[in-house]
Parts: structure tokens; sequence; C-alpha cells
């Protein structure tokens, strides 16, 4: 059975989900999602021997939202899962992120590998420095248009989700779910089609690894 309850962590409150006993595993969810991302792991995981829990990271869900900007540094995330290990009474973890939880969890290995006993990231790979800042990049490559760069613009997209907050969420997060329709698919991809200007882009060094690479979007 998931439980919920609330915790103290660097500073601000954290809402937990947790399952089971055993070994520590945080699971790190991504944007824009909060713990339920993870509802169908936190029973196998349970059942296979770990104690895992899923937090709303800060700014999502149940958990603390502070109002200013810096206080989302990575630092800022990565001090979350430091506390949080400590706060269970943990002295080590496996931390698993997904999208822009990997972030966070590849940090949390890279600057406390005291606490780690292991990590993995689903979609995101770890990062590496680039040529340029990526929210510059990003802004230069879709002119403005890619979603950083959008909910990175004071009462932009806050105006924009204020005049219905309730059916732009559920449209958001439907669009991309896995019980999003064909239909609903297609007009993400024409999403990116239209904000990148083109039907193929190359993909930001600080994105990628290797060869440089382009996608299709058609």
């Amino acid at each position: 059975m998931v439980a919920h309850r609330y915790l103290d962590v660097n500073g601000i409150r954290l809402h937990i989900a947790e399952q089971g006993e055993g070994p520590l595993v945080i699971l790190l969810h991504g944007f824009p999602e909060s713990w339920h991302s993870w509802h169908r792991q936190l029973g196998p995981l349970a059942e296979a021997g770990f104690r895992v829990v899923a937090p709303d990271q800060r700014g999502y869900g149940g958990s603390d939202h502070p109002d200013d900007v810096d206080a989302y540094t990575i630092l800022h995330l990565v001090g979350d899962v430091v506390g949080l290990i400590r706060e269970l009474g943990e002295e080590k973890a496996y931390v698993v992120g997904h999208d822009w939880g990997a972030p966070v969890a590849w940090h949390t290995a890279l600057l406390r590998p005291d606490m780690v006993l292991g990590v993995a990231g689903l979609s995101v790979p770890p990062p590496h420095r680039g040529a340029q800042p990526p929210l510059g990049m990003m802004d230069e490559i879709f002119q403005g248009r890619f979603y950083w760069n959008y909910f990175a613009r004071p009462g932009v997209a806050d105006a924009e989700f204020a005049r219905d907050t309730r059916t732009a969420l559920r449209k958001f997060l439907y669009s991309a779910s896995g019980s999003a329709s064909p239909r609903a698919r297609s007009g993400s991809r024409w999403w990116i089609r239209r904000r990148a200007g083109s039907r193929r882009w190359r993909i930001p060094r600080c994105c990628r690894s290797g060869s440089p690479r382009t996608i299709s979007t058609r």
C-alpha cells in the first residue's frame, strides 16, 4: 500500500509517496509531472525488496513552490535529494530520474557519490558542458519559441494558463501521455515543426552525444 506524508527537507516541505522496506530507492519525476508518474513502479519495486520513495520535487504537486526562481538551481534540487535521504533515516540510496528528474539524479551522483548506491536516468543522458548556455542556444534555434524559453519569460505562460487553467493543464498533460490519440500526437509533432520553422533541425551539442545528427519531424 502506498503511503503519503510530508517531510521538512532543505528548508522546504516535500510531499512524498512511499512503499516497501529494504534498500532505499528515490524516484525523481520529470516535467510536467509529479510522484504519480511512478505509481506503476512503486509496487513492483517494493515487492522486489526495496523501500521506494517518490517525492513531488520542489515546485510540483503537493510540495512547496518557492516564488524566487533562484531557489530552483541544480544545487537546490540535489540538496533536496540529500536532505530527503537523511530525513528518511538512511545514509545511502539508489537514485533514479526521468526527464527533468534525470539531471537531478546525475548531479546527485556527481556531487554526493558517498550517498548514492547507484544511479539511473530515463530519457535524459548525463549532461556535459556545451559551447554556450543551453537556454540561449535553444532561444536562438527556435527563435524564442522553445518551451524552456516560453516558461522562462515572466508572466507569459502564466497569462495563457490563467485563461482556463483546468483545460490548459488537462490538454498539456494528456498530449504527453501514453493515452493520447494519434491525432493528439500528430498535433504535438506539428507544434515542433511550426516553432522550429523547419521539418528538420540539428540537435544542439548541449543535448546530444557523439557525432552531429539531425532529426525529422515528418
